[in-house]
C-alpha cells in the first residue's frame, strides 16, 4: 500500500473536479438542444472565472483538522468532490444575488444577467430583453445549485455516507436561502431605530453569507471525517467568527474598495443601498446630527452621480462606523484563532496540529483582503 499524499494547497485538485464536473454536465445539457450551448457555456465560464476559493479550502482543512492522527494527509476524492460542490453553490447564490441586488457587474465584467440582455438586444430577440437576461440568470442559477447537490451526493457516496454530513449540507443551504430573504424582509421593512437596524444587519451577515462561507464547510469537512461532537463544535466557532469577519471586511470593500481591484464600482453598496453592518453603524454615529442622517438616508439606494458616490463615501468615513468595524473584525480574528487552540477534558488538542497553522493562514486571508 503507497501512502497517502501529503496535502498541499487543494485548490488544484478541486479546479480538477470542477473541470471534469463540468464538462460532463455540458454534454448532459447540450444534448437537450444544441441552442443550449451558449447558456450552460456562459455559466461554466462564470464558475470557472471563481473567486478566492476560500469555501472549498476550509472544506478541506476542516477534514483534515478532524483527523486524529494529527498530520497532514491529503483528503481523498469524495472530499474534494464535496469542496467542488461548494463552489456551484456560490455561483448560485451570487447569480440570485446580482438579481436581486440589480447589479450590473461581478468581478470587474457584466453580471451574467446584463450579459444575456445584451445578447438578446445585439440578436434582435422578440419580447422583453431585461427579463430575458433575468429570467435566464435566474435558471442558470438554479442549475448550479441542481448540480452542487448531484456533486455533493457523489462525494457522500464514495466516502460511505459518513454520519451527520448530509444534514450539516442540508442546513447549509438553508442558512443561505433564508438569509437571502430574510435580507429582502428587513430591507422592505427596515426599523427606524439604528440599533436594530444594525443588529439585523448581523444576522442577515451571519445567515446570508457568513455561515456557507466558513463556518459550514468546516462543518463539512469535519463530518465528512467522521470528526468528534467536541472537535465539530470547535471549527464551528471559529468559522462563525471568521465568517462574520469575512462579511464585515466585504462591508467595507463595499463602499471603501479600489473598483480596479474588487471589480465593483466605488461606493457600490452605496448605489444598490445594501443594509450593511457598515451603513447601519454609520446611521447610528449620525443619530445625533439628524441633517447628515437625512442627506445620507435621501441618497443610499439612489442613482448617484460619482460626485456624490464620493460624497456619501466620505460622510460615512467621517463617522465612528468604519474605525469600529476594523475594531470589530480584529476581535472575531483574535476569538477564532484563539478557538484553534482548545482542548477536550483528557488535554488533547480538539483540532489537529497539522491543521492549526493553515486555518490561522485562511483567517488572515479571509480577514486582511482588498478584494
Amino acid at each position: 500500500m503507497h501512502p497517502s499524499p501529503s496535502i498541499g494547497d487543494p485548490t488544484a485538485a478541486v479546479e480538477t473536479v470542477l473541470s471534469a464536473e463540468l464538462a460532463a454536465r455540458r454534454i448532459e445539457v447540450t444534448a437537450i438542444d444544441s441552442r443550449l450551448s451558449a447558456d450552460v457555456d456562459r455559466l461554466i465560464g462564470y464558475i470557472r472565472a471563481g473567486g478566492k476559493r476560500l469555501r472549498p479550502q476550509f472544506l478541506c482543512w476542516g477534514w483534515v483538522a478532524a483527523q486524529e492522527t494529527g498530520g497532514l494527509t491529503a483528503p481523498p476524492p469524495g472530499v474534494i468532490k464535496a469542496a467542488a460542490a461548494l463552489e456551484l453553490i456560490q455561483a448560485c447564490a451570487l447569480l440570485h444575488d446580482d438579481i436581486i441586488d440589480r447589479s450590473d457587474t461581478r468581478r470587474g465584467r457584466p453580471s451574467v444577467h446584463r450579459s444575456v440582455q445584451k445578447l438578446h438586444a445585439d440578436h434582435g430577440w422578440s419580447g422583453d430583453g431585461e427579463h430575458y437576461g433575468l429570467s435566464s440568470a435566474l435558471l442558470l442559477g438554479d442549475l448550479a445549485l441542481a448540480w452542487a447537490d448531484d456533486l455533493f451526493a457523489d462525494g457522500l457516496v464514495e466516502l460511505g455516507h459518513p454520519a451527520g454530513a448530509l444534514a450539516a449540507w442540508r442546513a447549509m443551504r438553508t442558512e443561505v436561502l433564508a438569509g437571502q430573504l430574510l435580507d429582502l424582509r428587513i430591507s422592505a421593512d427596515e426599523s427606524s431605530d439604528p440599533e436594530v437596524a444594525a443588529a439585523d444587519a448581523m444576522i442577515v451577515n451571519r445567515y446570508k453569507t457568513a455561515a456557507y462561507t466558513v463556518e459550514r464547510p468546516l462543518h463539512l469537512g469535519a463530518a465528512l471525517a467522521n470528526g468528534s461532537p467536541a472537535t465539530i463544535a470547535a471549527l464551528r466557532e471559529y468559522g462563525k467568527a471568521i465568517g462574520i469577519g469575512f462579511q464585515l471586511r466585504d462591508d467595507l470593500l463595499g463602499v471603501f474598495g479600489d473598483p480596479a481591484v474588487t471589480g465593483k464600482p466605488a461606493g457600490g453598496d452605496l448605489v444598490e443601498g445594501k443594509k450593511t453592518v457598515l451603513l447601519a453603524m454609520a446611521r447610528s454615529a449620525l443619530a445625533q446630527q439628524p441633517t447628515l442622517l437625512a442627506e445620507l438616508d435621501a441618497g443610499v439606494g439612489t442613482a448617484l452621480s460619482p460626485i456624490r458616490v464620493e460624497h456619501l463615501t466620505q460622510m460615512v468615513a467621517g463617522t465612528t462606523a468604519p474605525a469600529d468595524i476594523e475594531t470589530r473584525i480584529d476581535e472575531l480574528l483574535a476569538s477564532g484563532i484563539g478557538t484553534l487552540d482548545l482542548l477536550d477534558d483528557t488535554g488533547r488538542a480538539l483540532i489537529s496540529a497539522g491543521a492549526r497553522e493553515q486555518l490561522r493562514r485562511l483567517a488572515l486571508a479571509a480577514t486582511a483582503r482588498d478584494r
